[in-house]
């Protein structure tokens, strides 16, 4: 019993000592090259220092170089997996400042590619934080499903990630023949497979385990750091731009902006999932009410902005991507500033993971569902 006793005092008395690690700089093909300094008392995280700036192509100033068509192409190169919403963002931007009158057609397609790409992020999200947390047949389910939605859009603009299907005015041509059959196939088809992410994901004891109540961020720090999309709205904050702010067509459709009040990473989990019923809600009430009509409004080759400063904001599949453009009346913008989701929403992660252990950061970061490209821009 002594020598027990003897132990214990000698255990008591022992020190830490705080050491830095680098989580990363990792590859490109996990959420972007990202490297983390980690403050470590044995396995609790004490700091998280991110450093950004890996993949930083100075997009912003080569868009004060390139005129305001070329722009277009460059915004797709950032949040890559809301390509086509980024694109969005800059016509709308430059319509609303020459006050171009865009089709109904064209404002229907638009908003119905926009979901379709809300969805394809989302299955990608949901396969790869599946993965991120050892279960790899979720990264296998969600990248099924992904391809139909990725197929359909090869079939009409020729691209399957960074689209370029935007232009000014509109969209650069016409629905291909088989769109509204296709998609009408892949929203019966996913119906079923959404149950699925439940049953694999969503119910299982481990995976709630590891993220409810886990990296818990409240709704004033939400609003605090300027976080937006589910991840905020996961901590009740009501940010959906296309509900406060809408635009293209989502003034024609009903759909719910999902709000939860736990904030945690099961929180932000379930607000991606459930935002993808509402995304195909959305197509299926579009899908059979497409005008008819052009697609594209008549523009001048050479666009030229009147001097001023416009702002246009939309709602991407990681939150708020606004774009602001000081124009001095050339055909290229005097200054261009992307307000990226991705930046604000990386920097609430020491506030959500100190005090966690290193497995608990890894399930913290695939919620906040980061894509680096959007940061280092």
């Amino acid at each position: 019993m002594e020598l027990v006793k003897q132990q214990r005092d000698t255990a008591s008395d022992l020190k830490t000592q705080e050491y830095f690690v680098n989580m990363g700089p990792q590859h490109p093909s996990t959420h972007g090259v990202l490297r983390l300094v980690l403050g470590l008392d044995g396995e609790i995280i004490t700091k998280v220092e991110p450093h950004i700036g890996y993949i930083h192509r100075s997009i912003e100033k080569m868009c004060e170089h390139d005129n305001y068509r070329q722009i277009v192409h460059l915004t797709d190169r950032m949040d890559y997996l809301s390509a086509h919403i980024n694109n969005e963002a800059v016509c709308l931007a430059v319509e609303n400042a020459l006050e171009i009158e865009v089709p109904e057609r064209a404002r229907v397609i638009r908003t119905i590619f926009a979901e379709l790409t809300r969805l394809a992020s989302h299955q990608l999200w949901w396969g790869v934080m599946g993965m991120d947390l050892g279960a790899l047949t979720a990264f296998l389910y969600g990248f099924r499903d992904r391809e139909m939605i990725n197929d359909i859009f090869e079939e009409t603009c020729g691209a399957r990630l960074t689209m370029n299907y935007n232009v000014p005015g509109g969209v650069m041509f016409d629905l291909h023949p088989n769109f509204h059959k296709r998609v009408k196939e892949f929203i019966a088809h996913f119906k079923t497979k959404l149950p699925e992410y439940d049953d694999l994901l969503s119910n299982n004891v481990i995976f709630r385990q590891r993220t409810e109540g886990v990296g818990i961020l409240s709704k004033e720090d939400a609003i605090s750091y300027g976080v937006t999309g589910p991840t905020a709205r996961a901590s009740g904050v009501s940010c959906d731009v296309r509900k406060l702010h809408p635009y293209s067509a989502y003034d024609r459709v009903d759909f719910k902006e999902i709000l939860m009040e736990e904030g945690d990473s099961f929180a932000r989990y379930k607000a991606r999932v459930l935002e993808m019923w509402e995304s195909l809600s959305i197509v299926e009430q579009l899908i059979d009410n497409i005008p008819e009509g052009d697609f594209q409004a008549p523009t001048k080759a050479v666009i030229k902005l009147p001097k001023g400063e416009y702002y246009q904001r939309v709602e991407t599949a990681r939150g708020e991507l606004g774009v602001y453009i000081v124009s001095d009346g050339g055909k290229s913008p005097y200054r261009l500033k992307f307000r990226s989701p991705g930046f604000s929403n990386l920097f609430v992660l020491e506030k959500l993971a100190v005090g966690s252990k290193i497995a608990d950061l890894v399930a913290i970061m695939s919620t906040i569902d980061i894509v680096v490209p959007d940061i280092d821009r």
